[in-house]
């Protein structure tokens, strides 16, 4: 952890990126900290925020596991207590595996559950009061594409990625008379180490065809698509899925 002192003047605006250690997560914590915002960057990998944080001197970091909803509300609490404000929080954090049907396991269900869509649940619940106390606040979660469509071997990605997108509509309406915000951004392909892990070149070449830009997403894309979502710019936009994804 990077020491709870540093970071942007007392009264810049705070936000927390889950998953951060790496590809989109680590670009968003880059464009939010460009921003002027004070970055709370959160990973299980150490290595990736260490790395993160000699970039952007100043940046908080934590490793935290934010399927672990005690670890998750101290970190939330342990914010409150030296910025005295949450007023962001991206939930990017995500593991994925795709494998055919008959090979899915429940303990890749209950992993990729917990991650992707328990850990929302967590963050969200432990931001909520703090924003509701300042009348404001911003969530952002990442979908993705494969929630309203078909990928081979994406069953279960895709069924935890359509419960984000509707978890994202109804905390909308929730939250909403308490000034929070929440929106999604649905990225394109994106070939971040990670993503690689699962998808090949083949299939990169196949959603390039299916853009209609006929180009791949850089993690710089889809953390402008995140900024805008917590900028002022969008104060009046809540309840919205925005597709960053070449027209796919």
């Amino acid at each position: 952890m990077s020491a709870p002192t540093a970071g942007k003047a007392e009264g810049a605006r705070v936000v927390v990126v889950t998953g951060a250690g790496r590809g989109i997560g680590a670009a968003i914590a880059r464009r939010m900290f460009d921003d002027g915002w004070h970055v709370v960057a959160v990973d299980r990998d150490s290595d990736g925020l260490d790395a993160l944080a000699e970039q952007l001197p100043g940046i908080e970091t934590h490793t935290v596991d934010v399927t672990d909803r005690d670890a998750v509300g101290a970190l939330f609490s342990g914010i409150e207590e030296r910025r005295g404000r949450v007023d962001g929080v991206v939930n990017n954090a995500m593991w994925v595996r795709y494998v055919p049907l008959a090979e899915v396991t429940e303990e890749l269900i209950d992993g990729m559950l917990a991650i992707g869509l328990k850990a929302a649940f967590w963050t969200t619940q432990a931001a909520a009061p703090l924003m509701a106390a300042r009348g404001e606040g911003a969530i952002v979660n990442l979908s993705s594409p494969a929630a309203t469509r078909g990928f081979p071997g994406s069953s279960v990605y895709s069924a935890v990625k359509g419960a984000v997108s509707s978890l994202t509509w109804q905390l909308a309406r929730e939250l909403g008379p308490q000034g929070i915000r929440v929106n999604a951004v649905v990225p394109g392909a994106v070939p971040t180490p990670g993503a690689r892990q699962v998808v090949d070149d083949e299939g990169y070449e196949v959603r390039r065809q299916m853009a209609a830009l006929k180009r791949l997403a850089e993690p710089d894309d889809i953390a402008a698509a995140v900024a805008y979502l917590l900028s002022s710019d969008a104060s009046f936009v809540t309840g919205h899925l925005l597709a960053a994804d070449g027209g796919l």
